[in-house]
């Protein structure tokens, strides 16, 4: 009995034992399939491509095409990468209304009417400060000399731009703002009015400065409002859609940013070259303008001047707020948001993401 009672244990021992040996080699199967899952999943987290929505002009993000900077951060991760030039902020914003592109360079005016519109975008980068690149040119042949010497006559700006929202706080102060006619036109089409003598006198950046002031001198600058407290700047946003989906994308957008940057902080003649050649202008040419605007450092925009952090956001979103009932009560917005959505919209944490990293 003793014998047969023993050899009936060893069995159920021995069975208990394969069972437990299959079923661990299972579970490690089962572990190593979820590992394998995973990983692919992480892989296919990244789209397939991305659409920036960009101006042709002197700056950080420029740089960061010509210096392959996107394909660093993008192409070289299997993400193919899309640019659409766009003449002002407008039409990036019919765009981004569209979801034909993620990322869009613009001023802070038209921010501020993708955030009126309820494009579900946020602000996350602020390429420069605008200076004496942007400008109030008028003919060397105009006879006008003053600010006060515009009155009936035809002024050309791009509307809901920088340029137009600077524009008018200057005919404001002059107190002359209903005594001028603005014509809403973008820049190639200044440029052909001009040369036409059509116009005498439009607001507008550079490059389509220069070209107005080859025949031409700067009456006020954006330098000369900035003083003034009118602060302007080009900004870059993201469709929520897009960033709430791939935020390290976005980080990484930043740091590139960021290190194009530091090639016209450390050699400015370098980054004046490089420009010169993207935009088919002269170096010397790209190198003024592009000493016309400020450029930020990351740990500078997220100082309280500007982004400040989540917890006491910085003072660009007080500007962005003043600019915004400023553009309500001239008709240019329908509706301006709230301090606490531009609080929200102006978001610092991909710059201090991108800083951590690198």
């Amino acid at each position: 009995m003793k014998n047969s009672l023993l050899k009936k244990l060893s069995v159920i021992l021995l069975i208990s034992i394969l069972v437990f040996s299959v079923s661990g080699c299972g579970n490690d199967s089962t572990q190593n399939e979820q590992a394998s899952k995973n990983e692919s999943t992480e892989e296919q987290a990244l789209p397939e491509e991305i659409n920036f929505g960009i101006l042709r002009i002197p700056n950080d993000e420029t740089i960061a095409l010509a210096e392959g900077y996107f394909d660093k951060y993008f192409t070289e991760k299997g993400i193919e990468v899309n640019t659409t030039v766009f003449d002002s902020g407008a039409e990036a914003n019919q765009a981004l209304a569209s979801g034909s592109i993620d990322f869009a360079t613009m001023g802070n005016t038209n921010a501020i009417t993708a955030l009126s519109r309820e494009l579900n975008v946020e602000m996350i980068w602020l390429h420069e400060v605008l200076g004496d690149n942007e400008a109030l040119a008028v003919k060397n042949d105009s006879g006008i000399e003053k600010v006060e010497d515009l009155v009936g006559e035809r002024v050309a700006v791009p509307f809901a731009s920088t340029a137009h929202y600077i524009l008018l706080n200057v005919l404001k102060e002059a107190g002359i703002e209903k005594e001028v006619q603005l014509l809403d036109m973008q820049t190639a089409e200044i440029v052909a009015a001009w040369e036409r003598g059509d116009i005498k006198a439009a607001y507008s950046w550079q490059p389509t400065l220069a070209q107005l002031l080859k025949n031409g001198y700067p009456l006020v600058t954006s330098e000369d409002m900035a003083e003034k407290g009118y602060i302007t700047a080009n900004v870059e946003v993201v469709r929520k859609k897009f960033s709430n989906k791939y935020p390290n994308l976005v980080v990484d957008f930043v740091s590139a940013m960021s290190e194009a940057a530091d090639i016209y902080r450390k050699d400015p003649q370098k980054a004046a070259e490089i420009v010169s050649q993207e935009l088919g202008i002269k170096p010397e040419v790209a190198l003024h303008q592009m000493r016309g605007t400020s450029w930020k450092t990351r740990e500078e925009l997220l100082s309280q001047d500007f982004f400040g952090n989540q917890e006491n956001p910085g003072n660009f979103a007080k500007i962005m707020k003043d600019t915004s009932d400023f553009l309500q009560d001239q008709g240019s917005i329908e509706n301006s948001p709230s301090q606490e959505e531009y609080n929200e919209y102006v978001n610092p944490e991909y710059i201090k993401l991108s800083l951590e990293n690198n």
